[in-house]
């Protein structure tokens, strides 16, 4: 086989993967449909969070940043938040985890509709080499679970 030929092969199969393992990228995903707005929606997801005794860490308007250079979007904004009292025990136990904490909730308008999503939980432990049922991701998993049924309700 010639080397361009094997090449041809090497980028194919490479590709080939890419593509497979795109669906299980987006399979973490959890969707929380909402009955508000999203500026409501991310209000309410704040001020459940901040009853709950977490603190919001920061909360970025990626609509607002993309008519900031012109471009529009529809409505789409990011809650940051954690507890450190979770979180810490998870990166004490895996150090790498601190890249997908603190936790995340994106809202945005999807054709009209409002939609809170945030990756499960589950699927950090699996990253970071947490067995599943470790008792921080399931705290987290219900935080969100309940947290993100506030803010949509």
């Amino acid at each position: 086989m010639s080397l361009p030929s094997l090449a041809r092969r090497l980028a194919t199969g490479a590709a080939l993967a890419i593509l497979a393992s795109a669906p299980a990228l987006a399979a973490d995903l959890v969707r929380v449909p909402s009955a508000h707005p999203v500026a409501e929606t991310a209000d309410r997801l704040v001020a459940a969070v901040e009853a709950a005794g977490a603190k919001v860490f920061a909360r970025i308007d990626h609509a607002g940043g993309a008519k900031s250079v012109g471009v529009d979007i529809p409505a789409n904004q990011m809650v940051i938040f954690g507890n450190p009292a979770l979180g810490t025990g998870v990166i004490k136990d895996a150090p790498g985890a601190g890249l997908d904490l603190p936790l995340r909730v994106q809202v945005l308008d999807e054709g009209g509709a409002t939609v809170l999503i945030y990756h499960d939980p589950a699927q950090l432990a699996a990253d970071h080499g947490l067995p599943a049922d470790h008792p921080v991701i399931a705290k987290m998993a219900g935080a969100l679970a309940g947290l993100t049924g506030k803010a949509a309700q």
